[in-house]
């Protein structure tokens, strides 16, 4: 039992590693340690990471609210500085997968000029725009919780959306080929096998996030947060696999920014409908 939870412990610090910049230096990473086969079981705990990014984020947002004075201006204050902390926090891992996802795929019909052009750590173009747009998306959604909604709920709406962003991209992990640089690209080792029994603790991850969602607040429409990210997800997989044949590192970042914007825009379209004071 007790191998089995150093185990775990292992694996979750190691995926803490690879996608933020929480710095796990010295001794402690000499404990962790690194492998392709242990990074395969971290993609277990990818919302794990979300816990921790998605937390951390609905803190700042909380205390920004709670600090600022009590003018309209101060729920869009609040919102950008979140999102500042969060692209801190991760290094903007995700977002860069985003950008370099948007100047391939808009740069060349061609399969493989576009993976050539995502390779390219330039940003251009397509990829400057996408930046822009979902940022911008992002915050004006945060804003427009805050706004209509309680702050409790936009803060755990950002606790799962960070989760559920995280969890859906294993999906097209499980199943799509890996079609990036094998030799360079750091994705590669979640490639080669994605099991039943690290999908199965990512499940629990999500699973819990929406049980403290729905306890916190049951009102609010989390299933309509949850089926619009179900349905990002359904378009960035059929766009990897038709424009590509299969996903790359920059494609799953750019599916979890994807579905972190579409999980808030989906509980405020229905929010009409919430049962919720």
């Amino acid at each position: 039992m007790l191998q089995l939870l150093t185990q775990f412990i292992r694996h979750y610090l190691l995926a803490v590693q690879f996608f933020t910049r929480i710095p796990i230096t010295g001794k402690l990473a000499e404990w962790v340690g690194f492998s392709p086969a242990m990074l395969r079981a971290g993609a277990a705990h990818f919302p794990g990471v979300g816990w921790l990014v998605g937390a951390t984020c609905a803190a700042v947002l909380w205390g920004l609210v709670r600090a600022l004075p009590e003018v309209p201006a101060a729920s869009w204050v609040a919102a950008v500085l979140c999102t500042v902390f969060s692209v801190m926090l991760t290094g903007a891992f995700h977002e860069d997968g985003l950008a370099d996802t948007a100047d391939g795929l808009g740069g060349s019909m061609n399969r493989e000029r576009a993976l050539d052009i995502m390779k390219d750590s330039r940003v251009g173009t397509y990829g400057a725009l996408a930046l822009v747009l979902v940022v911008l998306l992002k915050i004006s959604l945060l804003t427009m919780l805050l706004q209509i909604a309680t702050l409790p709920i936009t803060a755990v709406g950002v606790l799962g959306a960070h989760v559920a962003s995280r969890f859906l991209p294993l999906f097209i992990i499980r199943s799509l080929p890996h079609v990036g640089d094998t030799h360079q690209s750091k994705s590669k080792p979640l490639a080669d096998q994605i099991g039943n029994r690290s999908l199965a603790v990512a499940t629990v991850w999500a699973a819990m996030v929406f049980g403290v969602l729905y306890a916190l607040a049951p009102g609010a429409p989390w299933w309509a947060a949850a089926l619009g990210a179900v349905l990002a997800l359904g378009y960035m997989w059929r766009l990897l696999k038709r424009r590509l044949g299969g996903f790359t590192g920059d494609g799953l970042g750019a599916t979890q920014q994807v579905c972190e914007v579409v999980f808030y825009l989906g509980l405020l379209l229905a929010w009409p409908l919430a049962a919720v004071s």
